[in-house]
């Protein structure tokens, strides 16, 4: 490994960690000279991270959160800053070691969290004041319209399905579950959030009350949920929030959430989903949901899906929220309902978008415009939608940036301007300006806001990226992407490696990661194929749904169908060094690949990957997951022939076919699909004599998310490739 960027990670976190807590620290764009012009491991975690961002309500300023990371320290540093509209006057808002999280404006203050409690600040940074005294734990905020209201998540003590341990045994650490979903993603279940509502008055914010009292239910839903699953009326007096009402063994294997409105002064609560009284249809737990009575036509109306992130209109009359069809369903598609609250009425606006809604805001407009992002081929877009479901993409390729991503969004104070979080294979988030034409989508002003990591990017050469199109094996067009090195040469030939994405319904688009990065790969020599297979959102409902209960059949197609083509048809693709990679539902693929390859491969590696469907069955804590995906429990006899080919064709009834090097990487506290996976696909390589490593990370869930840990994952993986490609 070349010792490039380790000065420059050191440069970046001067003052990183001061030993006086008020001590200033200067952390943000040092000057930063690389010893080389490729990325590495370090210059990728020296990168800061946008993540949080707001308008101001005149829609002049914008404040955003930024992430520095120490891999010396192996921590991080959450600072603030604060830009014009127009790209000028950024400022460092923070100025000391303690973390500065989540900002939004209260009026012409700037409220943000630090140490657990929400502050308010004057946009300049100055006069600082605590508004909360919670002991620490407010976990998100939201102020209602009016400024005299905050709702406060906070997480609460959970013993309904692990038994708080006797008083007399204060050391013992035994658990005693009697239900399942004990644990989720990467903790066991101990706690659960709740939102509560306050007053705010001029002395700070009062005492407040749990919207959800004496409910054992959480909100925001684990594991991702935030802050977004709820949303405050117009006129401040409701509350709608996102909650699935359900624990233990009805929780693990259903994905029914629901949108309730809470009348703030009568505390009262409505679902706005299913009627008055509704009950549940019985279901069986062993078997999918899909040809259950929950999932039948005429429940279909009760929103027995996902349903989550709640927003108002700005004129108080509607509610929008994503809705998924299905019960069971984590991957169906996220559509946008909107809701009448003066008739109760329903409106699903995008049903000409055979694809995900994902981040979508209101226009401020009188046409009541929502903009959102989704996903289609490979690139998530920018969409406009009107109240009669008009439906037109908004064109924002620019110049220098041909194909990229869009995440997060919300209307600046205009109504009409939209601040955007946009990123590419090449470049991570940066923030944006887009000013659409409601006459003309190509006439766009597409405005760069923020260049977080221009002091970096800079100094690197960059690789390019490719389209190319295919037939896949059932005739098909099928898109994959061709990422080439920096300094590409078109009459060498390079090793390359075959991407296998995760999900099993994510999709390809232009991703930036800081651990599967396609220009780190690209940086040490590397071409990457990666497929959109069949399975991938962006390309219709049929094509996305032919995965489930058909893991090893035309997606795995699909894997050997791109890499065959490219090299055939990519004279810089060296067919005799070649690859596999993949985490998740791509580590499960490079499993069944590596039993199945027919000697295309010199080398795997396979992260959190699936390796003993049986096992996974039982072992993941979501059970709705492997019920649609499998169609039946293992042990059940009347089988259907999806379940019986899926449990046929799990990886580990291949090893007798395996022949290839293989590093196997997984994480203790990945709850999802648990640690043994990995374990055991290491054993059997190596009991069968296969050249075989195993990377395990006590500490990191599904994810690597602590630096230094960041920085093996990619020493390791990098080595591992070179010592069979290279």
């Amino acid at each position: 490994m070349k010792k490039t960027l380790m000065m420059a990670v050191i440069a970046a976190t001067i003052g990183f960690c001061p030993t006086n807590a008020q001590e200033k620290v200067n952390i943000g764009k040092n000057n930063i000279t690389l010893q080389s012009d490729l990325l590495t491991p370090e210059g990728l975690w020296a990168m800061g991270r946008i993540s949080a961002y707001a308008p101001s309500p005149d829609g002049k300023q914008i404040v955003y959160q930024v992430g520095y990371y120490s891999v010396p320290e192996n921590k991080s540093h959450h600072v603030l800053y604060i830009i014009n509209a127009d790209g000028s006057g950024q400022k460092l808002l923070t100025t000391t070691a303690d973390n500065e999280t989540d900002p939004t404006w209260l009026g012409t203050r700037i409220a943000f969290i630090k140490g657990g409690e929400i502050w308010t600040m004057d946009a300049d940074g100055g006069n600082r004041q605590q508004l909360s005294r919670t002991d620490g734990n407010v976990e998100g905020y939201k102020f209602s319209p009016d400024g005299q209201k905050v709702i406060l998540i906070k997480s609460l003590p959970f013993h309904d399905i692990i038994k708080e341990n006797p008083s007399d045994l204060p050391k013992a650490t035994g658990r005693r579950v009697t239900d399942l979903m004990y644990r989720h993603w990467d903790h066991y279940v101990e706690s659960i959030q709740h939102p509560f509502v306050a007053n705010v008055t001029a002395e700070g914010i009062g005492a407040a009350t749990d919207i959800l009292e004496g409910e054992p239910y959480e909100c925001p839903m684990e594991p991702f949920g935030g802050i977004e699953q709820l949303d405050w009326s117009t006129d401040s007096k409701s509350i709608a929030y996102t909650c699935r009402k359900k624990t233990g063994l009805a929780y693990s294997i259903s994905t029914d959430s629901d949108i309730y409105l809470y009348d703030v002064e009568n505390k009262t609560t409505r679902n706005l989903c299913k009627p008055e009284g509704y009950k549940d249809p019985k279901v069986d737990a062993t078997k999918t949901l899909r040809s259950q009575k929950v999932n039948a036509a005429d429940n279909l109306k009760n929103n027995p899906g996902y349903d989550q992130n709640p927003q108002f209109s700005p004129d108080g009359k509607y509610i929008a929220w994503q809705s998924m069809a299905r019960d069971g369903y984590e991957a169906d598609r996220n559509r946008l309902c909107v809701y009448e609250l003066a008739t109760g009425e329903k409106c699903y606006l995008t049903e000409s978008f055979d694809s995900d809604v994902d981040a979508f805001c209101w226009s401020d407009t009188k046409d009541a415009m929502i903009y959102f992002t989704g996903v289609w081929h490979g690139t998530y877009n920018l969409y406009s939608i009107s109240q009669k479901g008009e439906l037109r993409q908004i064109e924002t390729a620019t110049p220098d940036c041909r194909w990229a991503d869009f995440g997060s969004l919300q209307m600046l104070g205009d109504g009409k301007r939209i601040v955007v979080e946009r990123h590419n294979y090449m470049s991570p988030a940066d923030l944006y300006i887009i000013t659409p034409n409601s006459k003309n989508a190509k006439k766009v002003s597409v405005t760069q806001l923020t260049y977080e990591n221009k002091h970096i990017l800079d100094q690197l050469a960059k690789g390019s990226v490719e389209q190319r199109w295919v037939k896949s094996t059932d005739g098909k067009d099928m898109l994959y992407w061709v990422i080439l090195p920096p300094h590409f040469d078109a009459t060498k030939k390079y090793p390359t490696l075959l991407f296998c994405e995760g999900g099993p319904q994510s999709p390809v688009s232009q991703f930036w990661s800081y651990r599967w990065n396609f220009m780190i790969m690209a940086s040490h020599g590397y071409v990457i194929i990666a497929p959109n297979r069949h399975g991938l959102p962006g390309f219709g409902s049929e094509w996305c749904e032919e995965i489930s209960g058909d893991w090893t059949g035309q997606c795995m197609s699909d894997y050997l169908t791109a890499i065959d083509d490219a090299a055939a048809n990519l004279p810089y693709v060296d067919k005799d060094r070649m690859g596999a990679v993949g985490a998740s539902f791509g580590g499960f693929s490079v499993y069944y690949l590596a039993g199945h390859h027919d000697k295309r491969f010199k080398c795997f590696i396979a992260h959190d990957g699936a390796f003993n469907l049986e096992a996974m069955y039982t072992e993941t804590e979501e059970n709705w997951f492997s019920n649609w995906e499998y169609d039946d429990a293992y042990w059940n006899k009347d089988q259907t022939a999806n379940a019986r080919k899926t449990y046929a064709n799990s990886p580990h009834r291949f090893i007798d076919q395996w022949d290839t090097p293989i590093l196997c990487i997984h994480g203790e506290k990945d709850y999802r699909i648990n640690a043994t996976q990995g374990m055991s696909a290491f054993n059997a390589a190596r009991m069968k004599g296969i050249e075989a490593e195993l990377l395990i990370f006590p500490d990191e869930n599904h994810w690597v998310l602590k630096p230094q840990n960041g920085v093996l994952w990619q020493r390791t993986y990098f080595n591992w490739l070179d010592r069979w490609l290279k």
